[in-house]
């Protein structure tokens, strides 16, 4: 038992299993033993030894004392589903085993009903109520062994059937009858992520159709459809995937957003792997869809050069990102790397003699050295309420996860006018309207002129695996689509991907960024001030040497690190 010992010795003496004269001897005995480090449990072990009183009496005794239900595991087969709700090592850890489930409560069986602090935990984790059960320690934990047990020898059995073309358990589960029985919930959905994370997936969508349950991947920024689970195994992998994000299982009805930190052992590269996911449920008509995005940490330890800048924009950049204040702002559309980019930015200028603070919805990356914010809008944490608190924090550095409203861009901008250097993100279709955009949310263009001090605009493309690309001869319309004078490039080896289901199905490997940056000068904030349309300020920009995406697009091309139709299918 896990209760403590010295409450069991006098439970035992208060109901006449036990005297104080069979007691006081073993303790005088046993406190001149060095040997012994818990004198209580010698006491109870020895007492055992002698037959005074059994486990099961005592679970008798303290089945009366709590007025708990005693179970005898041995006549018990828990619910499968009940069995899922939980990790192997969580049951073994705690010693604890649910037997059966449903979307209220939890029936588990435990050792120690005096562990409070671990029954209300677990009730928060699964959102459910706990209705405890008691039985003897030792049970439980065979009990542990032979559920959780036939569960991983199973999991195995299905590795002994991958479809030996795509390597992984999701094209092997179409061909297996039984999958509830061939496979547990809770290893498949394991396998899932790191399955994902294997292939560099940056999303796993969970789709409920009307006639199906799809599961597809974003390798690369292409959606790509892996075989299927049966359809009669979708509430039980979205209620485990649900569970591990530490959302209310119950609740159906609206959206809801978590978080999943998964660790599993990395065969490729050894040693132990954790994967930080974030998680996206939302109502649909067939059921509830969710979206993981993997938060790679591995991203952030990767160098500007890494992220696709060429020598010239790099030192922009980091010049920009280095400015004692001002605004800095990333724009591009969800999924484009705004966040990765501002994140290897702040771990350049991450340095000991500057404050940095960040405050963010969610906080996707922890970095060591700064401090970061989490907005809460339940408590009213809101990115403005968050910035004002900051200020009184004397920050030399400031990043914005994002600007939204008119509040949190005036906060900005006036943070910048009093010495400090903010950086943020902006959903706009290029660097120039990043201007547009902050006037049009209600910031004043003087503001505007006085505190920016430059914007990028980024997309993604993907790159061409080496071994997986060949040399072509583009045709002319391809080349003036692009913005290029076909004789001008006509010495230029373009280069397109060859797809090897052995190296890479699609002939490409990883995505880089393609920017477009401009600093705002003295005419240009002058062209702010007095409100010219974007058309102006764009052609201002690049009038001033501002290259535009497709130019850098064009650059990468030239370079041999992606195709054509990549630049072409992101830039316009």
């Amino acid at each position: 038992m896990t209760i403590d010992n010295e409450f069991i010795i006098q439970i035992l003496t208060d109901r006449g299993l036990i005297t104080s004269e069979m007691v006081q001897p073993l303790r005088e005995y046993f406190e001149n033993e060095d040997s012994v480090l818990d004198v209580e449990s010698a006491i109870l072990h020895e007492l055992q030894e002698q037959a005074i009183f059994t486990p099961n009496q005592l679970l008798g005794v303290l089945s009366e004392e709590f007025s708990m239900e005693v179970v005898n595991l041995a006549n018990i087969i828990p619910d499968p589903e009940a069995i899922a709700i939980l990790d192997p090592e969580q049951a073994k850890q705690n010693h604890i085993l649910p037997i059966t489930c449903n979307d209220m409560e939890v029936v588990l069986a435990i050792s120690d009903p005096l562990d409070v602090d671990m029954i209300d935990s677990l009730s928060h984790v699964l959102g459910k109520a706990i209705s405890p059960r008691l039985a003897l320690l030792e049970e439980i934990d065979r009990a542990i062994v032979k559920h959780y047990g036939n569960f991983l020898e199973k999991k195995a059995l299905v590795n002994n059937r991958y479809d030996q073309d795509s390597g992984n358990l999701f094209k092997a589960l179409d061909k297996i009858e039984d999958v509830e029985e061939a496979v547990p919930i809770i290893e498949f959905v394991h396998g899932l992520i790191e399955d994902a994370f294997e292939r560099r997936a940056s999303d796993i969508h969970i789709e409920p159709l009307e006639k199906k349950f799809r599961i597809r991947l974003r390798i690369d920024g292409k959606l790509q459809e892996i075989g299927n689970p049966p359809k009669r195994l979708q509430p039980s992998i979205i209620a485990r995937l649900k569970l591990m994000a530490n959302v209310k299982l119950a609740e159906k009805r609206i959206p809801q957003d978590g978080r999943i930190q998964h660790q599993f052992t990395n065969l490729q590269k050894g040693g132990q792997k954790v994967i930080d996911l974030r998680v996206s449920v939302l109502p649909t008509s067939h059921g509830e869809s969710i979206v993981m995005r993997i938060l790679d940490k591995e991203g952030l330890k990767l160098g500007l050069s890494e992220l696709g800048f060429f020598s010239d924009d790099q030192n922009t950049f980091e010049k920009v990102v280095a400015l004692p204040d001002g605004v800095f702002l990333v724009t591009g559309p969800t999924g484009s790397g705004k966040s990765t980019t501002l994140y290897t930015g702040l771990s350049y200028i991450n340095k000991p003699d500057r404050k940095i603070i960040t405050v963010e919805d969610p906080v996707e990356y922890e970095i060591t050295g700064i401090n970061q914010v989490q907005v809460r809008k339940d408590i009213d944490m809101t990115f403005a309420s968050a910035l004002r608190s900051i200020l009184r924090q004397a920050p030399n550095i400031i990043m914005i996860g994002e600007i939204r409203d008119v509040e949190t861009a005036e906060i900005a901008i006036n943070a910048s006018l009093t010495g400090h250097m903010v950086l943020s993100t902006l959903h706009t279709n290029d660097a120039v309207s990043a201007i547009t955009r902050l006037i049009d949310i209600g910031v004043e263009p003087f503001l505007v002129s006085a505190a920016l001090r430059a914007a990028m605009a980024q997309r993604l493309v993907r790159q061409l695996h080496p071994e997986c690309k060949e040399p072509y001869n583009p045709k002319p319309k391809e080349l003036t689509a692009l913005g290029m004078d076909p004789q001008k490039y006509s010495n230029c080896i373009f280069m397109k991907p060859i797809p090897n289901p052995q190296i890479s199905a699609t002939g490409y490997k990883g995505r880089k960024g393609i920017f477009e940056i401009f600093n705002v000068d003295d005419e240009m904030a002058q062209m702010i001030y007095e409100r010219r349309t974007l058309v102006e300020l764009r052609k201002k920009a690049i009038l001033s040497g501002m290259r535009t995406m497709r130019k850098d697009g064009v650059r990468k091309i030239i370079a041999g690190l992606t195709s054509s139709q990549e630049v072409l299918s992101v830039t316009l």
